[in-house]
This record gives structure tokens, C-alpha cells and sequence, in this order.
């Protein structure tokens, strides 16, 4: 267990490194609509389909064939900012509080990637785009361009200005059990991850593709509750979209 004096140690660099982050925050936003151009559709494969691709519209299409942004797009968050240690937190979206920790060890440059986004306040005021409901059972946020405001039809295209890989910490069995929480991809490409990702709220089976699955960086501790109460509402008819919106309020990372 970390001393006080270890805790205040890495509580100081943390802010350090936030301080270093802040001059690459306003292009990053910029980025972001950028990026909701040039990026495919993040997906999940299923046990028929190797990578399957959803539109805006969420009827199916062949597997974008663009080019992901370069790294020198943005900036990929160092995975030594993970450290190998245990982050906790809390995910709050509009129906309520989902607890989160985040494993920094089997997953350095997941975490750092989400634990810096999440401090760039990248995901709040965005919607949960995607609610899977046969086959495969998850939510699915991390849009920047599936804001609050928007079509509630639209999301699923946007990133951080940014992608990365390889994959890591993908089940060797290809279960991905209730409570996870994984990073989505762009078809079969494992270095096309950015900024979405997905919480499984049922035992998911999801085959391993060319890439070889996707990266699992946490789980859920709490709320799972609030996470079946969003998929028990459904979807709009014909769509993958939540019923209700599904905001991210806020995250808070420690």
C-alpha cells in the first residue's frame, strides 16, 4: 500500500504532467471536429461479422477505407503517465454514477490515454452514441462529435485528433464479462484506437479479428445498476441509439 509521502509524491507529478497537457488542450479541440470527418466509424466485431462498420444512420457498410489521423495529429498521451498503479474514479452520465478503476498495469496506454482525456474534460457534455442489444451487449461513448445538443442519430465517426495501438490486455478466451470497460477501434485495425470505448453491461462474446480482439483497461465497481437501466430502455426502432439520451456529465479520475 503507497505511503502518504508516495501518494503526495505521485498526486505532484500528476499535476505536472496536467500542467504540460494544458498548452496541447485548445488544439486538441480543434482536432476533435476534425477528426469527426476523417475518422471511420468505431466498431465491434460480432460472431458474424469480422468488423462490422454502422454509419450515422447505423444501417451497415462495408469497413472505412480512410486513413486514421497521423500521431502527429495530437498528442498520444505516454503510457509511463499510467505507472503501472490502480486508478479509481467515477463516470457520471445523465441517468447516474457508474464507479470505474482503471488498471494502469496490464494496460499503460489505455489508461493514460482515457485518465488524459478525462482530465482535459475531452468527454463531458457527450453523448453515448451506441447501445448493442443482440450478440453483443454494450454502450458505447466516447464521441466527441455526439454531443448533447446534436441529432440524436449521430455519433460514432468523432476521436481525439489522434490514434494509437497496439491493442493491449484482450481476453484470451474473447469473453468480455459484465462490467468491462474496453476501448473501441476502427474495423480491423488494431492501432486505430482514440478516444471511444464501450462498458459491457452482459457477458459479451466477441471473436478475436485479424487485430486480435480490444483492450480491455478497467471495470466497472458500481452503478452496474445504472448501466442495465439504460439497456433495459432499448433502442430507438430501427437504430442502435439509446431511447434517452445518454450524457457523460463528467469524469473523475484519481
Amino acid at each position: 500500500m503507497s505511503t502518504k509521502s508516495e501518494r503526495e509524491y505521485e498526486r505532484r507529478r500528476y499535476e505536472k504532467w496536467q500542467e504540460r497537457q494544458a498548452k496541447a488542450r485548445a488544439r486538441r479541440h480543434r482536432q476533435r471536429v476534425i477528426a469527426g470527418s476523417i475518422v471511420g466509424a468505431l466498431v465491434l466485431a460480432t460472431g458474424v461479422v469480422a468488423a462490422l462498420a454502422l454509419t450515422n444512420d447505423d444501417t451497415p457498410a462495408a469497413a472505412p477505407t480512410q486513413s486514421a489521423p497521423a500521431p502527429d495529429a495530437g498528442q498520444v498521451p505516454d503510457p509511463s503517465l499510467a505507472e503501472g498503479r490502480t486508478w479509481t474514479g467515477t463516470l457520471a452520465l445523465s441517468q447516474g454514477e457508474i464507479g470505474i478503476e482503471l488498471d494502469g498495469a496490464a494496460a499503460p496506454q489505455a489508461v493514460a490515454n482515457f485518465v488524459s482525456l478525462a482530465g482535459d474534460g475531452f468527454f463531458a457534455s457527450t453523448k453515448c452514441h451506441r447501445l448493442t442489444e443482440e450478440g453483443i451487449f454494450v454502450l458505447q461513448c466516447g464521441d466527441p462529435t455526439a454531443l448533447g445538443t446534436a441529432d440524436p442519430t449521430t455519433g460514432g465517426t468523432g476521436g481525439p485528433g489522434y490514434s494509437w495501438g497496439p491493442i493491449e490486455n484482450a481476453p484470451t478466451d474473447d469473453v468480455y464479462p459484465a462490467g468491462t470497460i474496453a476501448m473501441a477501434r476502427t474495423g480491423d485495425d488494431g492501432s486505430s484506437m482514440g478516444s471511444q470505448f464501450f462498458l459491457v453491461y452482459k457477458d459479451s462474446p466477441i471473436p478475436a479479428d485479424a487485430a486480435g480482439g480490444y483492450t480491455v483497461f478497467g471495470q466497472i465497481t458500481s452503478g452496474m445498476d445504472v448501466l442495465q437501466a439504460i439497456a433495459d430502455a432499448g433502442t430507438v426502432e430501427g437504430t442502435t441509439v439509446p431511447v434517452s439520451d445518454v450524457i457523460i456529465e463528467g469524469v473523475n479520475i484519481q
